[in-house]
C-alpha cells in the first residue's frame, strides 16, 4: 500500500452532499416553526417552503440512488465487522487519550466501518421513514375518508417528528466528530476538492496511473 492524494468525491457526489444538508436544514428550521418552536415566518409560508424542500431532497435521493447503483460507489456502504470494534473504541475512549485513527481510507473503502454501517442505516432505515411518513402526512386528503382516522394521522406525526429528531442527532454527531482527530478544515476539504488520503494497492495505482492520471493530485 502507498499514500496518495486521490479525488474520490467526484462533482456529483460533492453536489448531493452539499444540497441534501441544506435541503435537510431548511426542512429542520421549517419544522421546527410549523411546530411552534421559533415565530420566524408565519405558518403557511412554512408549511409551503418545507414541501418544496422535502420534494427537491426526494428527487435528489432517486437520483443519488440511481447514482450509486450505476456506478458501482453502493460498495463503500457495505457493513463489516473488520474493524469495527477497534473503530468503536477509538471513539469511546482512545480518541480522548490523543491516539491515532485506527481506519486509513482505500480507494474503494473510504469509509470506515462505523461510518458505512451508520450511513447505511440512514440509507435503508431512517431515510425512507422520513419520506414515507411524510409523503403520508401531505396526502393526508386522499386517505382519510376511509377507514383511517385522526388517530393514524397521529401516528404519522409521529413517526415523521422522531424521524427527523434522529437525523438532527446524526447531523450534530457529524459536525462533532469533524471537530476530532484532523482539524475542521482537513476534514471538510475533501467535500469541496474531492480529494483525500487513500490507501491504493499496487494494482489501484497502476490502473489509475493508466486510465484515470488525473484523480491521483501532484504535490
Amino acid at each position: 500500500m502507498s499514500t496518495h492524494r486521490v479525488l474520490i468525491f467526484n462533482r456529483f457526489e460533492r453536489f448531493w452532499h452539499w444540497t441534501q444538508a441544506v435541503a435537510i436544514f431548511v426542512l429542520l428550521f421549517t419544522g421546527f416553526g410549523i411546530h411552534g418552536l421559533h415565530r420566524i415566518g408565519d405558518f403557511q409560508t412554512l408549511v409551503s417552503v418545507h414541501v418544496v424542500a422535502a420534494l427537491y431532497l426526494m428527487v435528489l435521493w432517486v437520483f443519488a440512488i440511481f447514482w450509486h447503483l450505476t456506478t458501482g460507489t453502493w460498495r463503500h456502504y457495505v457493513p463489516t465487522t473488520s474493524g469495527l470494534f477497534r473503530v468503536a473504541r477509538y471513539y469511546a475512549f482512545d480518541i480522548f487519550k490523543g491516539a491515532d485513527h485506527p481506519y486509513r481510507k482505500h480507494f474503494w473503502r473510504k469509509h470506515n466501518p462505523m461510518q458505512a454501517l451508520t450511513y447505511l442505516a440512514l440509507k435503508v432505515f431512517l431515510f425512507p421513514l422520513i419520506w414515507l411518513s411524510g409523503l403520508a402526512y401531505l396526502s393526508y386528503g386522499l386517505w382519510s375518508q376511509g377507514a383511517l382516522s385522526n388517530a393514524s394521522l397521529e401516528w404519522v406525526a409521529l413517526l415523521h417528528t422522531a424521524a427527523a429528531f434522529a437525523i438532527l442527532v446524526f447531523i450534530i454527531l457529524h459536525v462533532y466528530l469533524l471537530t476530532t482527530g484532523h482539524s475542521f478544515v482537513e476534514h471538510v476539504r475533501p467535500m469541496i476538492n474531492g480529494y483525500d488520503e487513500v490507501d491504493l494497492s499496487a494494482a489501484e495505482e497502476a490502473y489509475l496511473q493508466a486510465d484515470e492520471p488525473g484523480r491521483i493530485k501532484k504535490d
